[in-house]
């Protein structure tokens, strides 16, 4: 299916006056994220965004209305298959490959195929995806394809030791691949204090380090790990770690990889605080420094997001709720042009403010 995407609204920030540009910031600048649905004809939410042989492609999960009621544990999210979109331009058509992977193919399959991820290696295409298994027990699969649209093949187990969700893998300069997962609440990952499973959900005290996202180096194959899976530090700039109780900070869900002029950029989202905001370091193992605000709240409970550079620019890729009135289990994946400053940071996005 070929659908025509709505142009994201692209801004340069503002320019400042001579005596602005003298005196220090301090305030971060905020940008229009201003945009339409990619696509409308489906619900679509939790974009992972990559360039395959010059062509973007989106890997979201696909919403659908479950009938479940809402809770914190998010059984309302009862997503059942993926489809994957792709275009050859910003602005251009969209092309809805259909179905790439069904619940109903995947052999240890419970319920809930939540935020995927996908990678490239020698020509094989890998789709990662975090899924309840008959226990009802977040685990993270693999499937195959030789297409970046697939559809993709499962493997007929989780990947041995993976465990929550929202897997995001990352390619190093050097070859390495890396995944990055975790989510708390609903994805489980509260349960892994210690590195076994609790059935029971145990947090630190709000002034202890918070839940802590985890990675883990992908071995040759690309379906299973190199390694036991290990937790990343996310520290203030006085190299204390974030809180538990810094709900403003603290890690909660969507973890994502990138780099930019050498550092390593480790965003994620802060849940019931609703921002999408990053930490940087030099290392893919981190410890991360928390730097700020990438995308300021969403219409909608969550937010989960991308980022990727297409065409000499960087775009960020994330969903919000206004195409279904506000409902937060009906979402629709939006992108919007990233920009950094001189020094590194990035401009905080302000996803409703009018173009000027």
């Amino acid at each position: 299916m070929v659908l025509t995407a709505c142009q994201p609204q692209q801004q340069n920030v503002e320019a400042q006056s001579t005596q602005a540009q003298a005196e220090p910031q301090t305030q971060p600048q905020v940008k229009s994220g201003l945009a339409e649905p990619l696509v409308e004809h489906i619900y679509t939410a939790d974009p992972s965004a990559h360039v395959f042989n010059g062509r973007l492609y989106i890997y979201p999960s696909h919403d659908v209305e479950s009938g479940i009621p809402q809770n914190d544990n998010g059984d309302h999210f009862d997503m059942r298959d993926y489809h994957i979109l792709s275009m050859d331009e910003v602005g251009g058509e969209v092309t809805d490959h259909g179905v790439a992977l069904s619940v109903k193919d995947i052999p240890w399959a419970g319920r809930q195929l939540w935020a995927p991820d996908a990678a490239e290696k020698d020509g094989k295409y890998y789709l990662y995806f975090p899924l309840k298994d008959k226990n009802d027990v977040f685990r993270i699969g693999a499937a195959v394809s030789d297409t970046p649209e697939g559809p993709f093949t499962p493997e007929p187990e989780p990947i041995a030791g993976s465990y929550s969700m929202d897997p995001a893998v990352f390619k190093d300069d050097d070859g390495e691949y890396y995944m990055y997962f975790g989510g708390i609440w609903g994805g489980q990952l509260q349960r892994y204090e210690g590195g076994t499973y609790n059935p029971e959900d145990v947090y630190p005290a709000d002034d202890a380090p918070a839940v802590k996202p985890r990675i883990a180096k992908m071995a040759d194959d690309m379906l299973s790990y190199a390694e036991t899976p290990k937790e990343i530090e996310l520290l203030d700039k006085d190299g204390s770690p974030i809180l538990q109780g810094d709900n403003d900070r603290r890690f909660f869900e969507a973890a994502w990889v990138h780099k930019y002029q050498g550092k390593y950029y480790f965003s994620y989202s802060t849940g019931d605080t609703h921002k999408i905001v990053y930490a940087t370091g030099d290392n893919p193992y981190g410890p991360f420094t928390y730097q700020g605000v990438i995308l300021q709240p969403v219409e909608g409970w969550t937010n989960h997001h991308s980022i990727a550079k297409f065409k000499g620019k960087w775009y960020l890729f994330y969903h919000d709720s206004s195409l279904s009135g506000g409902q937060t289990h009906l979402r629709s994946v939006k992108m919007t042009e990233l920009t950094y400053n001189p020094d590194g940071s990035i401009v905080t996005i302000d996803p409703y403010l009018e173009q000027k």
